[in-house]
């Protein structure tokens, strides 16, 4: 009679050097393609400089202050292709402002990032042409009042989808 011979292969150092070389080339590949992926979308940097922001805090929260002090309500939203803003003051009647500029980006995304400057409407009502793709944007507007003081306000805006059919 003859015996089968069977030949096991048996667990031998190279092969666990090969699955440690895969075990860990498959993590720091997936931490490259992690960090790569977060330095491409967004800095994380609210401000440039945080140490010259800290300098000026007092001084920016005494000016939110005055603002906050006279009572006056902005609205600003996106309808229809524009982007359009209101101040109103605490009777409610329309505020006239020399200048206004909003700069408006995706919260996390600075490649979007934009300056647009708003043109009188008429009736209080400023007004610019843009087109924002559905989604969050942030807004931070700047406008001088007639006396030359500033009047600053952020606000978030959610831009719908549109429900008119793709050409």
């Amino acid at each position: 009679m003859q015996q089968a011979v069977h030949s096991s292969r048996r667990f031998t150092g190279w092969h666990m050097l090969g699955v440690m070389f895969l075990f860990f080339g498959t993590v720091i590949g997936v931490n490259v393609t992690m960090a790569i992926l977060a330095s491409t979308s967004w800095t994380g940097l609210v401000v440039k400089n945080s140490y010259v922001a800290g300098q000026t805090f007092n001084e920016e929260n005494e000016v939110a202050r005055k603002q906050a002090a006279l009572g006056y309500k902005g609205q600003i939203r996106a309808e229809a292709g524009h982007l359009v803003f209101r101040l109103d003051d605490k009777d409610g009647k329309s505020v006239f402002l020399e200048k206004v500029e909003v700069s408006i980006g995706r919260p996390a995304y600075e490649k979007l990032d934009r300056t647009i400057l708003l043109d009188h409407a008429g009736r209080g009502i400023y007004r610019a042409g843009v087109d924002l793709e559905p989604g969050v944007w942030q807004a931070e507007l700047r406008a001088t009042l007639p006396d030359g003081s500033n009047w600053r306000m952020k606000d978030r805006l959610m831009v719908k989808p549109s429900t008119e059919p793709q050409k």
